[in-house]
């Protein structure tokens, strides 16, 4: 199973919305994954313990300067499953998940 961390700003609102954005897109894929959320400071700390991470495209540069091990996903529309599945493809497909 894959963990996948949503982060916001906050922790809070949105990407708990994007929790569950993602939860959906990847049950439609058939991928069993453990995803949770958090915000923006608490990342750092936590991306050791996730396989990848998803956030808005806004927090990009504030993401990339944590220099994450794990990939990270810029989501333009945190909720939109159909983007969610189009970023999250390439690096399931890398990871074994699906074929």
């Amino acid at each position: 199973m894959i963990k996948i961390m949503a982060v916001c700003g906050a922790g809070l609102g949105s990407s708990l919305a994007c929790q569950m954005a993602i939860e959906q897109a990847v049950t439609a894929m058939g991928v069993k994954a453990k995803v949770s959320h958090t915000d923006t400071t608490s990342i750092s700390s936590l991306a050791n313990d996730v396989d990848i991470v998803c956030a808005g495209k806004n927090f990009q540069k504030l993401i990339e300067r944590k220099n994450l091990s794990c990939p990270v996903v810029f989501l333009e529309r945190l909720v939109d499953k159909k983007e969610i599945t189009e970023k999250l493809t390439p690096i399931l497909r890398e990871m074994g998940e699906i074929h």
